[in-house]
């Protein structure tokens, strides 16, 4: 750490944190507390499996930790017990044996997404009422297995709709509200497609704590979303005109299809729980902090916002601990919203970060944004962190704040200044951390 720069030493002391949460908020580390196996009983949360009283024991890992938590699985089940589908935006390094992989797109799907969703659909499809189907879900679920509704949805047309919904600046929820009544996959249908077996279903969540079923898009529960509130979304941020023509029809004709529902039979013999979730980075980045010798704040009210005004109220709430106690740390997690009019490289972790610097230009604040996914929009970063040099750093090397932060092209600038975090695929999905410093 370069102790002579008290700004670069504060650019390393967030880093340090971030890293420290990310570590400490691992799948192997989640798993380790929550699921045990024990001669055959295998132990989620609260519930109890005797994996000898099935006659067929599968399971069905979806999403970009996909192959992180079928790992953590077979450690503690043994690879020999384990048989069924891995579908993540990344190839595995290792594969388990008896799991057949494939690595469907993201953000947007491929055709590979649409292979795994058949072929996901058909192995369930063959499940019996003496069968275990343990689902392991997270983030990035929605576009790496998928299967439009309706035949007529091309892969182009599907690529189509869903950039329209990432680039619209709807909140997660309300995206994957429309993802699911769009899917063959999605708002409960795959539990659909495994009934009558007994199911469980283990979470890595990168969605708000009161909206499990958003993750993914919620393939294996109840959806607590409606047709009419599609119609809705769709007429709130102007969808309409935006997407393809064989998806707009179904808007037009009102001829979308209703998902299951709390009632339905497929969910008689269903569990969920939340191994990881967001919280846990929080907690973690806090004694991180704590330790570093920052009196901290937790303030999570911002989820969903729009990145400008989550970054104009965190930046008062934390000039605001300044004045009462320094040095100051204010954490938040969750996600800011950013609605793409511009085509540059970056994401919504270095777009709030951009904001953020515009504002605290030469004064002792520091700020880092990351997706703990270590993936940030269409760039090879998962956040970027500024400070109040940033601005006059830029200029020296040739660029304003402004130009990039209308272009969403923020990476570029973070890149040239060093100040990209690039972790690379963490493996790992448990929404953003924004880390404020004062000092």
């Amino acid at each position: 750490m370069n102790k002579t720069d008290p700004h670069r030493q504060m650019r390393d002391t967030a880093r340090e944190i971030f890293r420290y949460a990310l570590a400490e908020a691992s799948i192997a580390k989640a798993f380790a507390r929550h699921v045990h196996c024990e001669r055959g009983i295998l132990r989620v949360c609260e519930d109890l499996y005797d994996l000898h009283s099935y006659s067929r024991v599968l399971v069905i890992s979806i999403g970009k930790a996909g192959h992180t938590m079928v790992e953590a699985l077979s450690q503690q089940v043994g690879e020999s017990a384990l048989e069924g589908i891995v579908a993540s935006s990344v190839i595995a390094p290792t594969q388990v044996r008896g799991l057949r992989y494939f690595c469907g797109g993201h953000p947007t799907p491929n055709a590979e997404s649409i292979h795994a969703a058949k072929a996901i659909r058909k192995i369930l499809e063959g499940q019996t009422a003496t069968s275990l189907v343990i689902f392991m879900i997270s983030g990035g679920g929605s576009s790496i297995v998928e299967k439009p509704i309706d035949d007529e949805i091309s892969l182009d047309d599907l690529i189509g709709t869903y950039r329209v919904l990432v680039h619209s600046g709807a909140p997660i929820a309300e995206i994957n509200a429309v993802r699911k009544h769009l899917s063959a996959v999605k708002g409960g249908r795959l539990a659909q497609a495994a009934f009558p077996a007994q199911q469980v279903s283990l979470f890595v969540s990168d969605v708000p704590d009161n909206t499990p079923d958003a993750l993914a898009s919620g393939p294996t529960m109840p959806d607590s979303t409606s047709v009419e509130d599609c119609y809705r979304i769709a007429e709130k941020h102007d969808l309409m005109a935006q997407l393809p023509i064989s998806t707009r029809e179904l808007f037009e004709r009102h001829a979308l299809e209703e998902t299951p529902k709390s009632d339905d039979q497929a969910f008689g013999r269903s569990r969920w729980w939340t191994v990881l979730s967001n919280q846990r980075a929080v907690e973690q980045a806090k004694a991180a902090a704590e330790s570093a010798g920052f009196t901290v704040h937790v303030d999570n009210s911002c989820d969903d916002w729009e990145y400008e005004r989550a970054a104009e109220y965190l930046l008062k709430h934390l000039r605001k601990m300044r004045k009462e106690s320094e040095p100051a740390c204010l954490l938040s997690g969750g996600e800011v919203t950013v609605k793409v009019t511009d085509g540059g490289r970056g994401g919504r972790n270095q777009q709030f970060a951009l904001a953020c610097a515009q504002q605290i230009a030469g004064e002792n604040i520091t700020v880092l944004s990351g997706g703990t996914d270590g993936v940030d929009g269409n760039s090879p970063a998962a956040g970027a962190v500024a400070d109040g040099t940033t601005a006059a750093r830029a200029r020296q090397l040739g660029f304003e704040l402004q130009a990039p932060l209308k272009r969403f092209d923020a990476y570029p600038l973070f890149s040239a200044l060093g100040d990209a975090i690039e972790t690379g695929p963490t493996g790992n999905n448990v929404r953003d951390l924004r880390i404020l410093l004062a000092y």
